[in-house]
């Protein structure tokens, strides 16, 4: 029986052995994870203030970039709205023409052809020839800017 004892024994202190090499080992990580640790800590704190400056620079760039190309964009569109105002002037387009604006102008332009066949009828008179004194057309009936009466289609025959 002292076999067995002595056997038991020394397989009770085997598996001491290990498990305290198993805690010995676990306690080996985590030290050296702890120095690790520690290393990229003050690695950090020295390399932080530089990352942190390159940061702020690059930063400083593209906001450089981004009010450049925004005052660009700005001087792109004013100079294009600036085109299109000239261009309005040139072609006195500045307000776009109204139904009511049309309409004035239609009526002015019958205004004038009554007038000018009348004072073609008073030279007929005075002049004695035999040329036929101008007859009175009646004006065309025109559709509005509306739709019905009259207005502007914008075709007319030239008087």
């Amino acid at each position: 029986m002292s076999d067995d004892k002595s056997d038991k024994s020394k397989v009770t202190d085997k598996a001491s052995e290990i498990a305290r090499n198993i805690w010995l080992a676990g306690v080996g990580a985590y030290g050296r994870a702890v120095d690790e640790a520690q290393d990229r800590m003050e690695k950090a704190g020295m390399e932080t203030p530089k990352l942190f400056r390159e940061l702020v620079k690059a930063g400083a760039a593209l906001e450089d970039e981004a009010r450049k190309g925004l005052s660009n964009s700005r001087a792109a569109r004013t100079s294009v709205e600036q085109r299109i105002s000239r261009v309005r002037e040139n072609f006195h387009l500045q307000l776009p023409a109204r139904g009511e604006d049309l309409l004035a102008l239609h009526e002015k332009i019958d205004r004038l052809t009554l007038k000018v066949d009348e004072l073609g009828a008073a030279l007929a008179a005075q002049g004695g020839r035999s040329r036929k004194p101008a007859t009175k057309r009646k004006a065309p009936a025109r559709k509005t800017a509306a739709g019905t009466g009259r207005g502007g289609s914008g075709s007319r025959k030239q008087v």
